[in-house]
């Protein structure tokens, strides 16, 4: 049978659009393919269709997703989602199909035997092992205007999975955590929700230099970690196995006196 490949984009909505399409086409889906993006590589006897991301279609999936797998699975979801696993997709739609299709539900990334769900439980814990890292490890700093600023560089799309985190901790604060690496902007309105800003709209964004209390505090605070430090039991390697030198760029008291 003729392989079906469906090529979305690199987005919740554009792989849930997917899945929706594979579902709604009553394609076989042992032959379905969920593909991120174009490929060079084209595969034979295969028909490529490319499916535009629709959030009507998207939150039904994920309203479906929610009912069957609950909130820890839809969770995990979106841990695979964030993933910067280019099989994500594919991952993701084996999942879901799985889920449905026997009933598990709640305990479907339990059954590790499947190949699929294998690499989907993968992808989901170490994203989720990123996400809790950020949790100790992101740094904000207060700006001339006095909002916090966070910049991170993570390996995969984890901005917006973060925030939540942080608008519970700080809901009277106004915030933004910036993912350098993908121009992505998470911003926090104190005592609202979170909104993200991406693509042309970061390039309006002007921020202020940060404000003198804190670059007196970060100067401080970088004194008193050299000041501690113990000279004869430095262990780089081992700082470097336990904090990760794409953390440390970020962290101001990783920075030189």
């Amino acid at each position: 049978m003729e392989e079906k490949i469906l090529i979305c984009e690199d987005s919740l909505e554009g792989i849930f659009t997917a899945v929706y399409q594979a579902y709604a086409w009553r394609l076989d889906k042992e032959h379905v393919f969920l593909q991120i993006g174009e490929e060079e590589n084209l595969r034979l006897f295969a028909e490529y269709i490319t499916v535009a991301p629709e959030p009507e279609k998207a939150e039904k999936v994920a309203s479906t997703v929610i009912r069957m797998m609950g909130e820890e699975g839809y969770w995990d979801l979106c841990c695979m989602l964030a993933s910067n696993d280019r099989e994500k997709g594919q991952a993701v739609y084996r999942t879901i199909v799985t889920a449905l299709k026997n009933g598990q539900g709640r305990n479907v990334l339990s059954n590790v035997k499947e190949p699929y769900i294998q690499k989907a439980f993968e992808i989901a814990r170490n994203v989720n092992y990123e996400i809790h890292h950020m949790y100790g490890f992101l740094r904000f700093a207060e700006l001339e205007n006095g909002i916090l600023y966070a910049k991170i560089g993570p390996k995969n799309n984890i901005a917006t999975l973060l925030a939540p985190h942080f608008a519970d901790r700080f809901p009277l604060e106004n915030f933004m955590i910036h993912d350098a690496g993908r121009q992505i902007y998470v911003l926090h309105p104190a005592k609202k929700g979170c909104f993200v800003v991406t693509g042309k709209e970061c390039e309006e964004l002007c921020l202020p230099e940060y404000s003198k209390e804190e670059l007196y505090f970060q100067s401080l605070f970088v004194e008193f970690c050299h000041t501690i430090a113990i000279k004869e039991r430095e262990n780089l390697k081992l700082q470097r196995n336990m904090l990760p030198l794409r953390f440390q760029e970020f962290m101001v008291e990783m920075g030189k006196k």
